[in-house]
């Protein structure tokens, strides 16, 4: 269960992407954005009540906001490394170093020892994130533009993951609640939205990102009920494969074509996959 979960949350994660990406061609992204950490937070209050939560401790809620900081800190640096640097570098950047972080600090603080076929599928995952990521053609200006940016999201993406893994199974859903408002006030700050960048927002591009932010705040309860069941390390980087279904969806849908190195990547987190299945 604790690898369909993960799996899951990289399904979830990977819609809102693709979607996401395809919003923010027609409005401001930290704007949809803002919105998406909005309607998140509203489908996991309504949602908390309905799931057990015996014990909610003041330390879970913690957890749950110092994740949704880290998620703040992930997209606010993620536009702002994509605002002014190449696309080619910012994003495989962030995908590899936020799933390679949380495992460094899983195995050297949190004591976590995957299996030897899991390892191998570690070992393949991390890599077949940066090919899949990888760009044909990146945002102009020199190579290195973005990389600080870049080093900074991937750090929050990390924490994310990292203090979530950290909540109590008892706190039920509150844990993802409280990241949401922090997410959202964390955000507020970059997205100022103005009369300009509102008039570009219609009611259905509202309502899609508000269904985005639902949808990413479900991948986080999957890779958080994957994380109470898995090591956090094997949790993270199943649920970091999301970039698979950006690239297939681009494939099908919009008719973008495979690179070798993205054929690559697909190939390799496929392997990565059965390896820490196997694991």
């Amino acid at each position: 269960m604790a690898i369909l979960f993960a799996l899951g949350s990289a399904f979830f994660y990977g819609v809102a992407d693709f979607v996401g990406g395809l919003l923010s061609r027609r409005a401001d992204p930290t704007t949809i954005a803002l919105i998406g950490q909005l309607g998140a937070l509203l489908l996991s209050l309504a949602a908390a009540p309905f799931f057990p939560a015996p014990s909610v401790e003041p330390a879970d809620l913690a957890w749950g906001a110092v994740s949704g900081i880290g998620t703040g800190m992930g997209m606010v640096f993620l536009y702002r490394g994509l605002s002014h640097g190449s696309m080619s570098v910012v994003v495989p950047f962030v995908a590899v170093g936020g799933t390679a972080l949380p495992v460094l600090i899983g195995v050297t603080v949190l004591g976590d020892r995957p299996t030897v076929p899991a390892w191998l599928g570690i070992a393949l995952a991390i890599p077949a994130l940066w090919l899949i990521s990888v760009t044909r053609n990146g945002a102009q200006g020199p190579r290195a533009a973005g990389t600080l940016d870049a080093l900074f999201s991937s750090i929050g993406i990390a924490v994310q993951y990292i203090a979530l893994a950290q909540a109590g199974a008892e706190a039920g859903l509150w844990p993802i609640v409280a990241g949401r408002v922090a997410a959202a006030l964390a955000i507020l700050p970059l997205a100022r939205p103005s009369a300009a960048k509102l008039r570009g927002v219609g009611a259905r591009t509202v309502l899609a990102a508000a269904l985005i932010g639902g949808m990413a705040a479900l991948a986080l309860t999957l890779y958080m009920l994957a994380a109470q069941l898995q090591l956090m390390s094997i949790a993270v980087v199943l649920s970091s494969l999301y970039p698979v279904l950006p690239v297939v969806l681009g494939i099908t849908v919009l008719r973008e074509r495979l690179t070798g190195r993205q054929l690559v990547g697909l190939v390799s987190a496929g392997a990565a996959v059965g390896l820490i299945t196997m694991g």
